[in-house]
C-alpha cells in the first residue's frame, strides 16, 4: 500500500524530531559539556521505545477503518461485525513488526562527537535565555500582584468618592441625551423589527417626556408618583451606560491607585519592565477589580430620581458640594420613596376592596332557605336519573338541566312520549309545547328567577368542570323551586354537603345491580361481537375503525362529540332496534346515554384533553365502563382492554378522589358591579387576572372569550356595542377552534352593529366534513338569533339544520365502507387497515430528507 510508505516516512521524521528535541532539553540543563556516551547511557531507555510510540499512534491514527480491516484482510483475519476496539488492537499488533526504525543506530550515524559540541553550546544558550524570559516574566507576575493587592485595599476607601464622580459624569451624559437624542411614536417591545418613527426631540423640563424617552429608548421607566421620580432600567442603552461607566471608572480608578502606590513598587515596575507604571497600564493591571464594581455602581445609579440628576451638570464638580448634595438628596430620597410607597399601599388597598366588591361576595353561597335538597349519587346506569325525572314527572312544574344538548333532547322526548307535556330549550333551539308546564334544559339555560316545584340536576360532578363548572354552581345554589334533585357521581358527596349546608333533606345511594367484569385477554378487532361498544378518543378515530368493522361485514353506529344531536340519537336508535350490533363511540358514551351493551372495549388508554395527552383517570374509566350491561338482557358488564389491562382494571376498581373545588364564572351582577370602575373588557379580563378565587373554588379561564377578544379590541365594535352585551357575544357557545366560524362569528358581529342584516351561514353538503361544520355553522346563527329575540326566523333555520343532521346520519348510514383514511402531511388516501396516519410517498419524501440533512452535516 501506497499509503503506508508515506505514513512510515512522516513517523520516521517525526521520531528524528522528538530525539533531537531531547538531545536539546538533556544538554541545555548540563553546566558543563557531557560525553556523547553520558546522553546514550542515560538516555536509552528513551532512544529504545521512541520509534514503537510514534509508529504505532500515527498508523493507527492515520488509517481509516475500512483501510485497517482491508489491511488485515489480506493478512487472513476475519473483520466483518468485529468491535472497532478489536480492530485497532490487531492493526496495532500488526504493525509493531512492520519495517521497524533504528533509533540508535540513526543517532550514532547523524551525531558524531565532533558535532557535540556545537549542539551543546547552542543548547545551553537556548536554555539560559530561557531561564532569564522565566525569571523575568515571574518577577513582571510579581509587580502585577503587588500592584493588584494594593489597588483592592484602595479602591475598597474610594468607592464612595468614586460613585460622586460617576453621578456627576453620567448626569452629564444623560443630559447630552435628552438634548440631542430624537424622541419616537411608541410600539410594542416585541416588534422588533419596526423601523421606529421620530415624532420630536424632548424637553427636558418635562418629566412625561423623559418617560416616554426611557420607554422608548433605554428600556423602562416607572413613575411611581406625582413627584417625577422614575427609575430607569437601561436596556437599549445598557451597555451604552456600563460602557461609559466602566471606562470612567477604570481610569479615574487607575489614577487613585496611581497615585497612592509605593515608590518601591514603581522601581520594581521599571526594573521589570524597563518602563515607567503609566495609568492606562494601571488599568490593564486592575480591571478584573474594576469590573466588578460596575454592577453596585449602575444599581445605586437606577435607584436615583431623573430630576436629581439632571441638576448636576450646571454644578461644578467639588468633592465636599457634591458629597453635601448628595446626602440631601439621598435623605429627600427616603422620605419619597415611603411617600410613594404609601400612596402603592393605598392604590392596593383600594384595589382589593374594589375586586371583593366586584368579584368576592358573589361567590358566598346564598341559598334559598325554603328549598329542599335531595341528593341523588352513585355509580353510572344504576338509575339515579330515572328516579329523579319520576319525581319531576309528579309535579306541577318542572325544569331538568342537562349537560348535552343531547340529553337535553333525550328527556323532552321521554316526557312528551308519556304523556308529560315538556318544551325543550336550549341555546341554539327552543321547542315550545302547548299547555307544557316541564322544561328540557341545557344547564347554562338556567333563569333563577323562573319557579318551578321541581327541578333536576343532571351529572352535577361536572361543577369541577374550569370552564363550565360555575353553571352547575349557579343552577344548585339559586334554584327557584321547592325540590331540588341533584345527580351526581359519588365523588361529590362531601362537597354538596359542604355547599348546601343544612339545605339537603334526604340522600339516596345508588349502586350497580349489574357487576363489570373485566376481561383477562386483549382486546382485538377481529373479536368484535353483537352488543359491543368500542370506545376510542377522537373523531377520526372512531371514522376508521366504524369503517373497518362495516368492511367486514358488520353494521354500526357512530357517536362522537361533534356530531349533531339528532344524529347521534339516530344512531343510538339504530342500535337499540338491532338495526346495527356494534358502537363505535368517543368518551361522550359515558354521559347519560343508557344503551344496551353487552361489553365496552377500551381501543385505547389515553386520550389528549386539550392541553396534553393523558392516561384516562379512574372517574374517566368508570363513567364509560359503567355503561356495560343492561338488566334483563346483559346481566353482567363487560370490560376490555387492548393493553395494560392490570393496570386498566385497578383504575376501575379505585376509589374517585372526592370533588374539592369547583369552578367560578362572571356574572350578570358582577359586570353590573364593575361598570361602576371601569368600561373596557380589556381592563375585566385584567383584573379577573387579579381576582383571587376564593378557597375551594377555581376560576374559569375564559380563555375562548379573550381569544374572540381580540378580534374586536378597540374596533367600531367595541365602541358601539354596550359592554354586557359584547361579553354575551363572547360567551356564545360554539366551536371557536373552526377558523370558518370565527369568520362567521366577526362578520355577525358587524352586521348588528352596522344595523345590516346577518349574514347567512355557508351550506356545504359535498363531504362529511363540510355537513358537520355547516351544521355547526347554522348552528351559531340560530345562537345570534335566538339572543337577538327573533324566533320566527329561527324555525326556518331550524328546519334547515334538522335536514343536514338527517344527511349526516345517511352518510354515516350509508358511506361508511367508502370512508377514505387519508395522509396527515397531503390529504391523499390511505388504506383504511395502514397502520400508519402517512402515505407511503411523504414517508419516502421525509426519508430522503433526513438522509441529505444528514449527508450536509457530514
Amino acid at each position: 500500500m501506497k499509503q503506508i510508505e508515506t505514513i512510515h516516512q512522516h513517523a520516521v521524521e517525526n521520531t528524528k524530531n522528538k530525539i533531537m528535541e531531547d538531545i536539546e532539553k538533556f544538554l541545555g540543563e548540563q553546566e558543563k559539556l557531557p560525553e556523547f556516551e553520558d546522553y546514550l547511557k542515560t538516555r536509552s531507555t528513551y532512544i529504545s521505545q521512541i520509534w514503537l510510540n510514534v509508529w504505532l499512534t500515527k498508523s493507527t491514527n492515520d488509517f481509516s477503518k475500512r483501510d485497517k480491516k482491508a489491511f488485515l484482510s489480506e493478512r487472513d483475519y476475519v473483520v466483518e461485525g468485529i468491535d472497532r476496539k478489536l480492530i485497532n488492537k490487531l492493526f496495532r499488533n500488526e504493525m509493531r513488526s512492520f519495517k521497524p526504525f533504528d533509533s540508535s543506530e540513526w543517532i550514532n550515524s547523524a551525531i558524531n562527537n565532533s558535532g557535540w559540541d556545537e549542539l551543546y553550546q547552542q543548547a545551553r544558550k537556548r536554555f539560559l535565555k530561557k531561564a532569564e524570559e522565566d525569571r523575568m516574566l515571574e518577577k513582571k507576575a510579581k509587580v502585577k500582584e503587588e500592584i493588584f493587592k494594593h489597588a483592592q485595599k484602595v479602591l475598597n476607601d474610594f468607592q464612595e468618592v468614586a460613585y460622586l464622580k460617576i453621578r456627576h459624569r453620567m448626569a452629564i451624559e444623560l443630559k447630552r441625551i435628552f438634548q440631542e437624542e430624537q424622541k419616537y411614536k411608541d410600539i410594542d417591545t416585541y416588534m422588533l423589527e419596526e423601523k421606529l418613527t421620530v415624532i420630536g426631540s424632548y424637553n427636558t423640563d418635562d418629566y412625561r417626556a423623559m418617560a416616554d424617552f426611557f420607554d422608548e429608548l433605554t428600556g423602562q421607566i416607572h413613575q411611581t408618583s406625582d413627584w417625577g421620580r422614575y427609575y430607569f432600567e437601561y436596556e437599549t442603552y445598557q451597555y451604552h451606560f456600563e460602557k461609559k461607566l466602566l471606562d470612567y471608572f477604570s481610569e479615574i480608578a487607575a489614577e487613585e491607585v496611581l497615585k497612592s502606590l509605593d515608590p518601591d513598587i514603581n522601581s520594581y515596575f521599571k526594573e521589570a519592565f524597563n518602563d515607567v507604571l503609566s495609568v492606562s497600564e494601571t488599568r490593564r493591571i486592575i480591571s478584573d477589580i474594576t469590573e466588578a464594581y460596575i454592577d453596585g455602581f449602575m444599581f445605586k445609579l437606577q435607584e436615583e430620581y431623573i430630576s436629581d440628576l439632571l441638576r448636576l451638570p450646571d454644578i461644578e464638580f467639588d468633592i465636599n458640594v457634591y458629597q453635601e448634595i448628595y446626602e440631601k438628596d439621598l435623605s429627600d430620597r427616603v422620605r419619597r420613596m415611603a411617600e410613594e410607597q404609601a400612596e402603592i399601599d393605598r392604590k392596593r388597598e383600594e384595589e382589593a376592596r374594589m375586586l371583593e366588591d366586584i368579584f368576592g361576595r358573589e361567590y358566598n353561597p346564598s341559598l334559598r332557605r325554603n328549598v329542599k335538597y335531595i341528593l341523588h349519587i352513585g355509580e353510572t346506569n344504576t338509575g339515579k336519573t330515572h328516579h329523579a325525572l319520576e319525581r319531576m314527572k309528579e309535579a306541577k312544574s318542572g325544569l331538568y338541566l342537562a349537560p348535552l344538548r343531547l340529553l337535553a333532547l333525550e328527556v323532552y322526548e321521554k316526557l312528551n312520549s308519556e304523556g308529560v307535556p315538556c318544551s325543550l330549550k336550549t341555546g341554539e333551539e327552543e321547542k315550545p309545547v302547548t299547555g307544557a308546564s316541564h322544561i328540557s334544559c341545557t344547564v347554562e339555560m338556567f333563569h333563577e328567577k323562573e319557579f318551578y316545584h321541581v327541578v333536576v340536576i343532571d351529572e352535577s360532578q361536572m361543577i369541577a368542570d374550569k370552564d363550565r363548572g360555575f353553571s352547575w354552581f349557579k343552577a344548585i345554589t339559586k334554584a327557584n323551586a321547592e325540590e331540588v334533585h341533584i345527580i351526581g357521581s359519588r365523588n361529590i358527596k362531601e362537597m354538596m354537603m359542604d355547599l348546601l349546608d343544612d339545605g339537603v333533606e334526604e340522600i339516596y345511594e345508588y349502586s350497580r345491580e349489574i357487576p363489570l367484569q373485566v376481561e383477562n385477554k386483549e382486546f382485538s378487532l377481529k373479536n368484535t361481537k353483537k352488543g359491543d361498544a368500542l370506545v376510542c378518543f377522537s373523531r377520526k378515530q372512531v371514522l376508521e375503525n366504524a369503517s373497518k368493522l362495516q368492511n367486514n361485514g358488520r353494521q354500526v353506529s357512530m357517536i362522537y362529540g361533534s356530531m349533531p344531536p339528532e344524529t347521534r340519537k339516530k344512531q343510538i336508535d339504530r342500535f337499540i332496534n338491532g338495526e346495527t350490533s356494534v358502537v363505535v363511540a368517543t368518551d361522550a358514551i359515558g354521559m347519560g346515554l343508557n344503551l344496551p351493551i353487552r361489553r365496552i372495549v377500551f381501543l385505547e388508554n389515553e386520550k389528549f384533553d386539550g392541553t396534553r395527552r393523558r392516561r384516562l383517570t379512574s372517574q374517566e374509566v368508570k363513567q364509560i365502563a359503567g355503561r356495560a350491561g343492561r338488566k334483563g338482557i346483559y346481566n353482567v358488564g363487560r370490560v376490555a382492554f387492548t393493553s395494560d389491562i392490570g393496570m386498566m382494571a385497578k383504575l376501575l376498581e379505585k376509589d374517585d378522589k372526592p370533588v374539592e373545588t369547583f369552578s367560578i364564572a362572571p356574572t350578570s351582577g358582577i359586570f353590573e358591579r364593575f361598570q361602576k370602575y371601569h368600561r373596557t373588557l380589556a381592563v375585566f379580563f385584567e383584573l379577573w387576572n387579579k381576582f383571587e378565587s376564593p378557597k375551594g373554588t377555581n376560576k374559569a379561564s375564559l380563555s375562548e372569550e379573550r381569544e374572540l377578544y381580540e378580534y374586536v379590541r378597540d374596533t367600531e365594535i367595541e365602541a358601539r356595542l354596550p359592554m354586557m352585551e359584547l361579553y354575551g357575544f363572547l360567551h356564545l357557545p360554539f366551536s371557536s377552534r373552526e377558523p370558518a366560524l370565527i369568520e362567521q362569528w366577526l362578520e355577525t358581529i358587524k352586521a348588528i352593529v352596522a344595523g345590516d342584516e346577518l349574514p347567512e351561514p355557508l351550506v356545504k353538503t359535498a363531504t362529511l366534513e363540510e355537513l358537520e361544520l355547516s351544521y355547526k355553522a347554522i348552528g351559531l346563527h340560530l345562537l345570534f338569533l335566538y339572543k337577538l329575540g327573533r324566533k320566527t326566523e329561527a324555525v326556518y333555520w331550524e328546519r334547515m339544520r334538522t335536514g343536514l343532521s338527517d344527511d349526516v346520519h345517511e352518510f354515516l348510514k350509508s358511506e361508511m365502507k367508502n370512508y377514505k383514511k387519508k395522509c396527515r402531511h397531503c390529504g391523499k388516501g390511505i388504506h383504511i387497515d395502514s397502520p400508519y396516519q402517512i402515505c407511503d410517498a411523504c414517508h419516502a419524501s421525509k426519508s430522503r430528507k433526513r438522509q441529505d440533512t444528514r449527508d450536509r452535516w457530514r
